[in-house]
């Protein structure tokens, strides 16, 4: 079974210590970061980043995203100088305003660089975290000659998204005390994935919606971005069926929720409901929990729900959509996905 290490209090350093050794080794360690938890190997090394491929039966085509670390922007050009071939103007803006932070840009990459965790591309997706765990283990990898650890979020691959070191566990837990380590951040403070912006083309290209919305992006950078199209590159999370929990999802309107209870009534079995709007179920069958009214609070929230309802006693999960406001654009994407 994965080993666990506390990586928050007095035990942080000794923590930290460990996973860099098993990094320098080739071995797999789950990293927080503020939006889910990652599955890091060394970027560098194509034999284990091939680790986390296998770990989550990923495709070895659907490309990695590689963080880097370094709280100053001088620390952070030094990392960024080993993955990018060159850095957009309109990358250099966007990482001015949001890193450290949940923000992935897609640039082009250094043909001899990386070519395993960017899935063969020519580009590559790079973040810098925000979680000071992550922080200290990339300070600390840095240290020793890691340049950036690829690091996809730690569960199987199109299931639900981990928010604790506990649903790295329960995804991943197969995995030895030898393969995979494990390091308690606590729970993640953004709880979805990074919003991810593609700085290869003329104009950049929303790939992935996350808290960082569209109209941020555009503020910061003057100007429109685009919506994904079949140029964009490839990118984590853009798959129409992605954070999936066993049970079945359907998305419903409130209406359409009270209609379908309603229409069940007693008889309800094995269901789960996920909701802002009040709503009426006369079965004691029924597991009824109310979703956040505001967008930052319900993304915070989302994967640990999901894991919550889908506890194996559950065959549907209906969901209220969410409101059509951008900044809910992150949480109606998983969701989506999820019922996909």
């Amino acid at each position: 079974m994965a080993l666990i290490l506390d990586a928050q209090g007095p035990g942080r350093k000794a923590a930290i210590a460990e996973a860099v050794a098993r990094l320098r080794a080739g071995h797999l360690v789950a990293m927080p970061t503020e939006t889910v938890y990652g599955l890091a190997a060394d970027a560098d090394r194509p034999e284990a980043v091939a680790r986390i491929f296998a770990a989550k039966g990923r495709p070895s085509d659907h490309p990695l995203i590689v963080h880097v670390g370094g709280t100053t922007p001088a620390e952070r050009e030094a990392a960024l100088a080993h993955y990018a071939a060159s850095l957009p103007d309109d990358a250099r803006a966007l990482m001015a305003a949001y890193w450290p932070g949940p923000l992935t840009l897609i640039v082009p990459r250094r043909p001899d660089v990386a070519q395993a965790a960017a899935g063969g591309q020519p580009s590559i997706g790079l973040r810098c975290p925000a979680h000071p765990v992550a922080q200290a283990l990339l300070a600390a990898c840095h240290a020793v000659g890691i340049r950036g650890l690829a690091a996809p979020s730690a569960n199987r691959f199109g299931r639900v998204s981990p928010t604790q070191a506990a649903h790295v566990a329960a995804e991943l837990g197969t995995l030895s005390d030898a393969e995979l380590l494990i390091l308690d951040g606590g729970a993640c403070p953004v709880g979805i994935e990074s919003t991810i912006v593609d700085c290869t083309r003329a104009e950049p290209v929303l790939l992935r919606p996350g808290i960082i919305d569209r109209a941020q992006l555009e503020q910061t950078l003057g100007r429109a971005v685009r919506d994904r199209d079949a140029a964009a590159a490839r990118a984590p999370g853009t798959l129409a069926s992605h954070y999936a929990p066993q049970a079945k999802l359907r998305l419903m309107d409130a209406a359409e929720l009270q209609t379908a209870l309603d229409m069940l009534g007693a008889q309800a079995r094995e269901l789960a409901v996920y909701h802002r709007s009040p709503l009426r179920c006369i079965s004691a069958h029924v597991r009824l929990r109310r979703m956040p009214m505001q967008a930052e609070a319900a993304a915070r929230e989302l994967f640990a729900a999901l894991r919550e309802l889908d506890d194996g006693q559950t065959r549907l999960i209906w969901v209220e959509r969410p409101p059509t406001e951008p900044a809910w654009d992150g949480v109606r994407d998983r969701l989506q996905r999820a019922a996909a």
